[in-house]
């Protein structure tokens, strides 16, 4: 039989990156009692693990065979690589304090789908949890707050996908948190027709009347604002292009929560930009 194919590969990613990645790692050991020489990979052998499967969207079973570890060890180094960033990421409080800070003259916020390919779940009236019925397959919303070049700088817990995004937005608080900014800062924050009745502080297109037609006031604003929250697609893009993982998950779609606040963290060491 043939010897198998070795080969090196380079991670699109900056080393300071693995390397604070690595330092949270080993402050997550220590804090624990980890002892020294306990662990198969060392924190930047485990931090490389970690963000293989992050960028490259690589098989854990790959990930095992490479680093030399157990696919139960590899999944257990993953699910720990996935905590111990998500925990710094900010809340929404935090994230707002900073847009404040910044004098920002808007916000964007918008809902990704995040695919999974898990097993469906019972919802209410029998209805599939987990199935998204406008993009048509399993998912989890993820709503995510923008800046108004489209930079991410909150996201939020994972809903199921047969959730729309305003009850979304509800559940997470975000129209009485929005609300509130746009009513103290003259802050509004820029939505699609998804978010409609929504509440106050948010602005969105004119909806076309049931059988009558938009005013050419209403049709001039229209442009504007898709034009101008158009940019904000770019922040969910964004996510989902530096991160193959955010494509398509094939872990418990509970887990999407902590993955796209690893992943809103990573993101911002990557590029040294919070807001």
């Amino acid at each position: 039989m043939l010897s198998s194919v070795t080969y090196t590969a380079v991670l699109d990613v900056k080393r300071s990156t693995a390397e604070h990645l690595a330092r949270l790692l080993r402050d997550h050991r220590i804090a624990a009692g980890t002892r020294k020489g306990r662990r198969a990979l060392g924190c930047f052998g485990q931090a490389v693990l970690v963000l293989r499967w992050f960028i490259d969207g690589t098989r854990l079973s790959q990930l095992a065979g490479d680093h030399g570890v157990s696919a139960s060890t590899a999944y257990r180094y993953l699910h720990e690589g996935l905590s111990v960033p998500a925990a710094g990421a900010p809340d929404l409080a935090t994230a707002l304090e900073r847009a404040k800070a910044a004098g920002l003259t808007h916000l964007n916020l918008d809902g990704t789908v995040i695919r999974t390919d898990r097993v469906a779940a019972p919802g209410p009236n029998g209805a599939d949890l987990w199935w998204c019925g406008k993009h048509r397959h399993h998912g989890g919303n993820v709503q995510v707050i923008s800046t108004p070049d489209g930079w991410p700088i909150w996201v939020s817990p994972v809903r199921p996908g047969r959730k729309y995004d305003t009850t979304c937005a509800r559940q997470h608080g975000l129209t009485d948190a929005l609300g509130r900014i746009a009513a103290e800062l003259d802050m509004p924050t820029l939505v699609d027709l998804g978010y409609e009745n929504a509440g106050g502080g948010f602005r969105h297109p004119h909806k076309k009347p049931a059988g009558g037609e938009l005013t050419e006031a209403q049709q001039t604003y229209n442009k504007v604002i898709r034009g101008i929250h158009g940019v904000c697609e770019r922040a969910n893009s964004l996510l989902k292009t530096t991160f193959k993982a955010l494509r398509r998950v094939s872990l418990d779609p509970s887990r999407i929560t902590e993955i796209a606040a690893a992943a809103l963290v990573l993101l911002q060491l990557e590029y040294a930009r919070t807001v």
